[in-house]
């Protein structure tokens, strides 16, 4: 039942954000912003429980916990990075948001380079006669 708390929260915040954007857009700004944190504040304890989870089930497929590690990293890097340009969208910079965007990407693709020459080389030990 959490995700009506966090739709109704939503919901209130947008359509106060509605009204005071008349009067005064920088407070509705600070508005969407502030719920926006504590809409990502509310769901800290979940995502610590997934990342037990995705660590406990490593342990017990005998994964190494490097690749594990690195793997939520390039998730998280990816949520942070569109929860920025997402609010940066609202403040009507679309050209910034891109900026995050590409950030976030190459962050990603950068972290990703090790896990993906692992792949390979299993790949490539594989194939006989290599």
């Amino acid at each position: 039942m959490e995700i009506i708390q966090i739709v109704g929260l939503g919901l209130i915040a947008t359509f106060l954000a509605l009204i005071v954007k008349e009067q005064k857009p920088t407070f509705a700004f600070m508005l969407v912003v502030f719920v926006g944190c504590v809409i990502f504040l509310f769901l800290i304890d979940q995502v610590y429980e997934i990342i037990r989870m995705v660590e406990r089930i490593a342990i017990h497929a005998n994964v190494n916990l490097i690749y594990v590690e690195t793997i939520l990293k390039i998730i998280g890097i990816a949520y942070i990075a569109e929860f920025g340009a997402q609010i940066t969208k609202d403040a009507g910079q679309g050209a910034i948001a891109s900026k995050i965007e590409l950030g976030g990407k190459i962050l990603i693709l950068t972290m990703a380079i090790p896990i993906l020459t692992v792949i390979i080389e299993t790949v490539l030990g594989m194939i006989p006669g290599t």
